[in-house]
């Protein structure tokens, strides 16, 4: 078992971590650069070490810091959270390779998955399929791109084979912008995640954004805890997120979790993973896989009850899987509401001192944060600052528990938007279920 685990993150996610440790009775380091020491889980943790001022380049994504900190603590293995370093292959070998264990997968599996052409290939080995598209990156034939879009079928999406969070993606409509699109992306691509590497996939009009959780251990065993819709996003950035998916069949649901175990097997996954897909017309399109733990994640815990990152711990313990499949059951509805500190009309950061914070309470609520009375919201990061989740039996009664929460909670000193989700919430259309990723950006006209 895990004696002592080196948290390598900050804010929510830290402290959601250094909970599930004090659960296993398992010691803790926080890092933090030189702006974050008041953070919660910096004061609660059994040790800390500073790695850096605010710039994450200096602190946060520096890996042979974050390695140091591990050694001279004497820590067993250290935990990347979400964002940051949880998806470097690279920072995952360095981990190992100094005798740390890594929570999360294989380096060799996040190499895969991170290069979304790789990705997509061992998903169609697996029998899941993606988008119809390109089999590999684009060259720079012109004449042979075009005759790819024509055979897709326009509009076409150029997308960065190693790209994440929104960033590096062009919708293309016509022949005429396809070759201009195509090389603005490689530059973009390039700047961003240093490889100019892009794909062409077909454009999906309407589609909704689904994907399924998985746990695996190092035994080859692997389960599915059922899925969670995305679809509400801005900038494709996830806004709200529930659990289950609405209007999906338990028929395509079961169907859909079977393959998604055999591909987990298929690859050899170990950990906490996210299969996410485009569903449009009935059909799924696998679009990445997230080797991480996922911000989401507590919808998923509140309809199974089953913690996950709990899970994580145990697995890169050497534990085998706590729990077989026919002993997960979806119950009831779970909302997630991301609350941001941020402008609610033009959505630019608003970092400052918070005067007073009141978490809202009630049967079926929680709210994941590291934000108290006093602290400073840095501008030098996400400007995320908590997760409010609700638990109804059905959709209806998660939704008005989570109007009840937005209605309860005080963020003084700071915008938030925490008005933005109410009038979401109330909105005709996500009161029916369904509604797709181009929604929310429709309905603020941007």
């Amino acid at each position: 078992m895990i004696n002592k685990l080196l948290i390598a993150n900050r804010g929510e996610i830290a402290l959601r971590i250094l909970r599930a440790c004090k659960d296993l009775n398992i010691k803790t380091v926080a890092v933090h650069s030189t702006v974050d020491r008041d953070l919660l889980h910096v004061r609660l943790a059994d040790e800390s070490v500073c790695i850096g001022p605010p710039d994450s380049k200096q602190s946060y994504l520096n890996s042979a810091s974050i390695i140091s900190a591990a050694e001279i603590t004497d820590a067993d293995a250290v935990h990347p959270g979400f964002g940051f370093l949880s998806e470097n292959a690279s920072f995952a070998e360095q981990v190992t390779k100094s005798n740390f264990i890594f929570v999360g997968p294989k380096a060799e599996t996040i190499r895969i998955m991170g290069d979304k052409i790789k990705a997509k290939a061992a998903m169609n080995k697996a029998g899941i399929t993606g988008i119809p598209g390109s089999a590999d990156a684009l060259d720079d034939d012109s004449n042979k791109n075009k005759k790819l879009a024509e055979s897709i079928g326009y509009p076409v999406l150029i997308k960065a084979a190693h790209g994440g969070g929104g960033r590096g993606m062009r919708v293309v409509k016509d022949e005429k912008h396809l070759i201009e699109s195509i090389e603005i992306t490689k530059n973009e691509a390039e700047l961003a995640f240093g490889s100019n590497e892009v794909f062409m996939e077909k454009f999906l009009e309407n589609p909704r954004h689904i994907e399924f959780q998985v746990l695996a251990d190092q035994f080859g065993n692997a389960i599915c805890l059922g899925e969670r819709d995305c679809s509400m996003q801005r900038k494709h950035q996830k806004v709200i997120e529930e659990a289950p998916a609405p209007g999906l069949s338990q028929e395509l649901r079961e169907k859909m979790m079977n393959k998604i175990i055999n591909a987990s097997k298929e690859i050899g996954y170990i950990g906490a993973g996210t299969f996410e897909f485009l569903y449009q017309d009935n059909e799924f399109y696998f679009i990445e896989m997230n080797t991480r733990i996922q911000v989401e994640h507590p919808v998923t815990e509140m309809i199974t009850g089953i913690d996950i990152v709990r899970q994580q711990l145990l697995i890169a313990s050497g534990k085998e899987l706590g729990y077989k499949q026919e002993e997960v059951e979806l119950r009831g509805h779970a909302i997630e509401c991301r609350i941001n500190a941020e402008n609610p009309n033009n959505f630019t950061p608003s970092p400052g001192k918070i005067n007073t914070f009141h978490a809202p309470g009630g049967p079926g609520v929680r709210m994941d944060t590291h934000i108290y009375n006093g602290y400073y919201v840095p501008p030098f990061y996400d400007s995320m600052i908590g997760k409010l989740i609700s638990y109804g039996n059905n959709r209806d009664a998660a939704i008005r528990r989570m109007l009840n929460a937005l209605g309860e909670i005080v963020v003084d000193g700071i915008e938030t938007n925490v008005n933005l989700h109410k009038s979401l919430l109330t909105d005709n259309e996500f009161r029916k279920g369904g509604v797709n990723i181009h929604y929310l950006e429709k309905k603020l006209n941007l």
